[in-house]
């Protein structure tokens, strides 16, 4: 079984937003959610969909899953006080609809990168059949420095080294399960992703190369540039360019 854990527990403090969460913005009608939960519902290999969603939201979301008609989405959990809890959370709750934990799959994705495709979930699941994980990735585009405390560059990193770290980031449950409770028995919960978790106890991390525009919604520039993809998207498949 494939399933597709999406975390939306942010409330969106850099988005500038007093009262919706940014996962919950609408772009011609449609909420950023909803963009990124269509992508794992029609895709033909993802079974199910678990959802760790901000706890006051959670009806809200309810009420979308059945308007938008998502028929895969088996859960919806109440995320955590961090990133990390919020998916240990939604990987509890994929775990009680997997019947072999040690073959099954979880993609852990963001509710606000909706600009995930097709082609990168099928090639993630194939991935951790052949590789064991499969952590979705993009090319860096700039110059990247490391400095000391007193601001001063210690060093230039050569980018032909580097990869941006992205979504979706995908395990055997079994695997992503234990991670997660060696650091809940150590009592660490500051782990900024899943590669970063894996990484730390161990685990061998593949790569899968991404498209560019899979960006993370977080700040008002991230919405007008997700506008502008949505928009050259529509416009291409109108005009057949």
């Amino acid at each position: 079984m494939n399933i597709a854990v999406v975390f939306a527990g942010g409330i969106g403090k850099r988005m500038n937003t007093k009262a919706l969460p940014k996962q919950f913005l609408k772009l011609y009608g449609k909420e950023i959610i909803v963009y990124t939960l269509e992508q794992f519902e029609e895709n033909e290999e993802i079974d199910g969909i678990v959802i760790a969603c901000v706890e006051p939201w959670i009806s809200y979301l309810n009420d979308l899953i059945g308007k938008y008609n998502l028929r895969k989405v088996f859960d919806v959990v109440s995320g955590g006080n961090t990133g990390q809890e919020s998916i240990y959370n939604g990987l509890c709750a994929a775990n009680k609809y997997c019947k072999n934990i040690k073959n099954d799959i979880v993609l852990i994705h963001d509710g606000v990168r909706p600009l995930i495709d097709q082609d990168t979930i099928t090639r993630c699941i194939r991935s951790v059949k052949a590789r064991g994980s499969a952590i979705t990735v993009a090319p860096v585009v700039e110059t990247i420095i490391r400095v000391d405390e007193c601001e001063q560059i210690k060093d230039v990193i050569e980018r032909s080294e580097c990869l941006m770290a992205r979504a979706p980031q995908c395990f055997y449950l079994n695997d992503i399960m234990m991670a997660h409770k060696f650091a809940l028995n150590e009592g660490k919960n500051d782990f900024i992703d899943s590669a970063s978790l894996m990484k730390y106890y161990g685990y061998d991390l593949a790569v899968v190369d991404g498209p560019v525009e899979n960006i993370k919604i977080t700040t008002p520039m991230d919405f007008y540039l997700f506008k502008a993809l949505i928009e050259a998207k529509e416009s291409s498949q109108l005009f057949g360019i």
